[in-house]
C-alpha cells in the first residue's frame, strides 16, 4: 500500500468524521437548547443554536425570545468568542427580552434589572451585559453582609439594528440608540444616541454614521 493511498484514506476519513460531527452536533445543539429554554420557562418563537447555552431564570424572572434568534455557544459557531458559551441569568422580578432576527455569540446577559434587546441586533463574541455593579464601592460594606443587599441596579436597552463588536462590556443603566455601532473591546458606561459609532475604555464618540 503506497504512502499516497494511505494519505488519501486519512484525509477522506477525517473529512467524513468532521462532517458527521457537524451534523450530529447541530441536532443535539438544537435539542439541548430547546430543553434548557423550556425547563427555564423561556417563551420563544424560533432559534438556531450551535452548542447549548447556560440559562438560569430564577422564580419570578421572565425571559422572552422573538423570531430567528441565532445563538453561538462554541468555537465552531464563532471562533472569536473561543470556548465560552452564552449565559442568560434572570433574577426575580427581572426580565430579558430579545427581539426578532438577533445574533448573539458567546455573550453573558446578567439581568438583576431588565435587559431589552430590540430587532436585528448583532452582538459579538465574548460580550457581557451587566445591570448591576455587583458589589459596593465602599470597602466596609463589601466586607459586610449588606454588600449584596445594597448593590445598585439599572436596566439596559439595546436599540434596533445595533452592532456590538466582540469582547465589549455594557454596564448598568446604558441605553444604545438605533443603528449605532460599538467598537470591539469597548466598555460602555453611559447611554449612546442613535446612529453613532463609539469605542474605547471608557467608550467615547467616534463619528456619526
Amino acid at each position: 500500500m503506497s504512502n499516497i493511498y494511505i494519505l488519501f484514506m486519512v484525509v477522506f476519513l477525517y473529512r467524513a468524521i468532521r462532517k458527521l460531527k457537524r451534523i450530529t452536533s447541530k441536532f443535539f445543539s438544537q435539542l439541548g437548547c430547546f430543553y434548557v429554554l423550556k425547563a427555564n420557562g423561556v417563551e420563544f418563537s424560533s432559534f438556531k443554536s450551535t452548542g447549548i447555552p447556560y440559562v438560569n431564570v430564577f422564580s419570578g424572572g421572565k425571559m422572552f425570545i422573538g423570531k430567528k434568534l441565532s445563538i453561538h455557544n462554541t468555537i465552531d459557531g464563532n471562533p472569536i468568542g473561543t470556548y465560552q458559551k452564552c449565559t442568560f441569568v434572570v433574577y426575580p422580578n427581572c426580565s430579558i427580552e430579545i427581539g426578532n432576527n438577533v445574533g448573539i455569540s458567546q455573550t453573558a446577559l446578567i439581568a438583576m434589572a431588565n435587559i431589552k434587546i430590540l430587532n436585528n441586533v448583532k452582538i459579538g463574541g465574548g460580550t457581557c451585559i451587566y445591570t448591576s455593579d455587583f458589589h459596593s464601592l465602599n470597602a466596609e460594606i463589601r466586607r459586610s453582609k449588606e454588600d449584596l443587599q445594597q448593590r445598585k441596579t439599572a436596566p439596559v436597552t439595546i436599540g434596533n439594528d445595533v452592532f456590538i463588536g466582540a469582547h465589549c462590556i455594557i454596564l448598568k443603566g446604558v441605553s444604545i440608540g438605533d443603528n449605532s455601532i460599538i467598537g470591539a473591546g469597548s466598555v460602555v458606561t453611559k447611554s449612546i444616541p442613535s446612529g453613532e459609532i463609539w469605542a474605547g475604555n471608557p467608550a467615547h464618540f467616534i463619528k456619526k454614521i
